[in-house]
């Protein structure tokens, strides 16, 4: 294997896939997965690969090694929204590791595939919304990331069963995840109401919520956030990254072309962050 295929280093596609393929060093397997989907790579064999990578650990015992090398193809199968790998990423969904569920929850939500939302709802509903998720290590579902997927592949439908799927977890006793679920709302119903949520908790004593709570805002495209997303005591690199989405993203449809009232004030916004 070429010298400079030590993990960090630069790669070419074809070192990548010869680093994937080989079974003999897991850390390779993992850095060749990860830059394959970075560099958002469509060689077919990259997807088969990755799809082999992640079909390993699947229904049957995995070693620690192989789920670290499967999460990170689950990963990449989600940046090359490939359809072929729809399948492995539904199954991964079910498996027993925590991590792999996440991995699986956010590539399904990037594929765009609304052929996913059954099986995500699904997932979703067999969280626990109890008082005693507020103080677990880790939940029995990675609901953050099934929220996120579920929003954006259920964006604009304003499906009635979707919305009341979401509406329980606005009462979820872990902050981040309440901000997950009005920001799927949003997205799901096209109704800024659900923001209120996200707008709660940009005013948290807790700098990581209060920077979640900006991210969400920016997520749901909800423009009238604005001048709350500058105004939160948060980094301003954070809050120019969602005041971007909401100029770059609007709720209500594709930007437009030229700018308008609402583009000029975003951008001044911004100006006023830099």
């Amino acid at each position: 294997m070429n010298d400079n295929a030590s993990a960090g280093q630069p790669i070419s596609e074809a070192e990548a896939l010869e680093r994937l393929e080989q079974r003999d060093d897991p850390s390779q397997r993992y850095y060749a997965a990860w830059w394959l989907g970075r560099m958002r790579c469509q060689n077919p064999k990259a997807i088969s690969l990755l799809i082999d990578a992640l079909g390993s650990v699947l229904g049957q015992p995995a070693s620690p090694d192989d789920l670290m090398v499967a999460r990170n193809a689950a990963r990449a199968l989600g940046k090359l929204q490939s359809p072929a790998a729809m399948a492995s990423l539904l199954q991964a969904l079910e498996h027993s590791d925590h991590d792999l569920r996440e991995a699986a929850a956010r590539s399904l939500g990037e594929s765009g595939d609304t052929k996913a939302l059954p099986a995500l709802l699904s997932t979703l509903n067999r969280s626990s919304i109890e008082p005693s998720a507020a103080t677990q290590a880790r939940l029995d579902q990675p609901c953050e990331a099934l929220l996120e997927a579920i929003g954006c592949l259920a964006k604009g439908s304003q499906d009635p069963s979707i919305c009341q799927a979401l509406q329980r977890f606005c009462e979820h006793p872990r902050p981040m995840v309440q901000s997950a679920a009005c920001r799927a709302l949003v997205l799901v119903s096209g109704d800024g109401q659900w923001a209120e949520g996200m707008l709660n908790l940009l005013n948290d004593p807790e700098p990581l919520i209060r920077r979640g709570a900006v991210l969400d805002l920016g997520a749901s495209g909800w423009r009238d956030a604005a001048e709350a997303i500058a105004g939160c005591a948060a980094e301003s690199n954070i809050k120019l990254l969602a005041l971007r989405q909401l100029l770059e993203q609007p709720l209500q449809g594709p930007a437009p072309s030229a700018l308008g009232e609402q583009e000029r004030h975003l951008l001044t916004l911004m100006d006023g962050l830099l």
